[in-house]
């Protein structure tokens, strides 16, 4: 009786789950059609290495051969929606969608997996194409890649390391597929603020070696990670050191936004190469003090942080030799890089709104 129902499954698309579950297998032009639902939701089940070479479009990613794929889902993955899950032939999706399905998720499989899809000429999405990057070489030759996500979330590789700064998984409209990146080797978090601060993204993020390095109030917040305050220095590594500098705010009416001796910003120091991250600041004195720098990463958005005139007056303060300026909403900074010029500091504008 059990090989009857099965084959009748087999025959309206759906396969059975662990004999009480069940999946529904669909073709490519079937599959394509409901993954346009925003009921849908996309999952990768092959390995980073083979998402980072081309997917589909918003798909998250997590390899169903990974020790605890099931808890990965069940905290990754939203209840209410439909989850279509692919990998390269078919033959892993069809058992992450079992395993799912075991776990009350409603799945659709795309059988042939992402070669079928390939064939069939669908569109494609490559992992490096998804933000702008910039790369940089350390001393000793080393590269250097800095990914511009969103306002003040930054991704760094490093020598095989992955960095990631303020990582936020979705601010308004903006959605950033942290379930598609490496897990963290460190995330560094200057404060609380949402647009900060994103226990969502963090938890996508963290892997077993994850090293969190943050302020006092966000380890509370978190209940665990290496607390940095304002002056302190760590060497995390042979070739990375750390130092946490002030970050807060000077004009009278936003003291209360980001006051003094709270929130860190920190400069990295790889293999040489000198970052600051100045986090949510206007142009404090204690800039003077930051010598060295080769990329800066400098916020641009009153009342919260700087205006365009004082972001000039830090970065004359600093004189990296590359500033990127980052968290500037709706603010024009489209004038400040020939304001700069005479400087000798060059400005790149990414998509850091």
């Amino acid at each position: 009786m059990k090989k009857i129902i099965t084959n009748l499954l087999a025959l309206l698309g759906l396969a059975t789950a662990c004999g009480h579950q069940s999946y529904e297998n669909a073709e490519v032009n079937t599959f394509a059609e409901r993954i346009k639902s925003p009921d849908v939701v996309l999952l990768d089940v092959r390995t980073a290495e083979e998402f980072g070479e081309g997917h589909l479009t918003n798909a998250l990613n997590i390899d169903v051969k990974e020790e605890g794929f099931v808890e990965k889902a069940k905290s990754t993955l939203p209840t209410d929606k439909t989850i279509a899950v692919y990998c390269r032939g078919g033959k892993r999706s069809a058992n992450a969608a079992a395993m799912l399905a075991e776990e009350g998720f409603k799945v659709v499989n795309l059988v042939g997996g992402i070669t079928a899809w390939k064939n069939a000429e669908m569109p494609m999405a490559m992992a490096e194409d998804a933000y702008e990057v910039d790369t940089f070489t350390t001393q000793s030759g080393k590269t250097m890649k800095f990914h511009a996500l969103v306002h003040a979330s930054i991704r760094i590789e490093y020598d095989g390391k992955e960095i990631q700064i303020d990582p936020v998984a979705k601010l308004g409209e903006k959605t950033i597929n942290y379930a598609a990146m490496p897990k963290a080797d460190y995330i560094f978090i200057t404060h609380e603020h949402h647009d900060h601060f994103d226990t969502t993204a963090i938890k996508m993020l963290t892997g077993d070696n994850t090293q969190m390095i943050t302020n006092q109030r966000c380890a509370e917040m978190l209940g665990y990670g290496t607390v940095m305050v304002n002056g302190d220095t760590l060497q995390i590594a042979d070739d990375f050191t750390v130092e946490a500098v002030p970050a807060y705010n000077t004009t009278e009416g936003h003291l209360q936004f980001h006051p003094k001796g709270r929130d860190d910003g920190f400069i990295l120091t790889l293999d040489g190469l000198r970052i600051y991250i100045a986090g949510d600041t206007e142009d404090i004195p204690e800039m003077a003090e930051i010598k060295d720098i080769d990329v800066a990463f400098m916020p641009c958005n009153q009342p919260y942080t700087m205006t365009p005139e004082q972001l000039i007056n830090a970065a004359r303060m600093v004189k990296p030799k590359v500033l990127f300026p980052y968290h500037y909403g709706q603010t024009d900074v489209s004038g400040i890089p020939s304001q700069l010029e005479a400087d000798g500091v060059e400005v790149r504008i990414r998509h850091y709104e």
